[in-house]
């Protein structure tokens, strides 16, 4: 089993950052994308940034410029860098591994979400 610990929500001003984290733990050797998922009060969960086994990397169109998703493969730890909020981003925010113990045993894992508002 692999459990996901996210941390750095919180309640900021608009223009200011955020830094979330995402840490897997458990019987894991083997990771596929890492990514950021969003869910805002009435809407259905979207992507926000992904990045793939490969190091490829992709954004939701209302985030490219202002956010980062990076990882660290060493800790199984996956970052957003989150400049420049807007209400608009107001949203609970989930974080989802692909991982398992071997690469064929892979499933995905989402975290418990981490509230991030934007609101002055």
């Amino acid at each position: 089993q692999v459990q996901l610990v996210e941390s750095g929500g919180g309640l900021v001003q608009p223009g200011e950052s955020l830094r979330l984290s995402c840490a897997a733990s458990g019987r894991i050797s083997s990771v596929g994308a890492m990514g950021w998922y969003r869910q805002a009060p009435g809407l259905q969960r979207e992507l926000v940034a992904i990045i793939n086994r490969g190091d490829s990397i992709d954004y939701a169109e209302s985030v490219k410029g202002r956010f980062t998703i990076s990882r660290d493969a060493a800790k199984n730890t996956v970052y957003l860098q989150m400049n420049s909020l807007k209400p608009e981003d107001t949203a609970v925010y989930y974080c989802k591994v692909n991982a398992g113990a071997s690469w064929w045993s892979r499933s995905d894992y989402w975290g418990q979400g981490t509230q991030v508002t934007v609101s002055s």
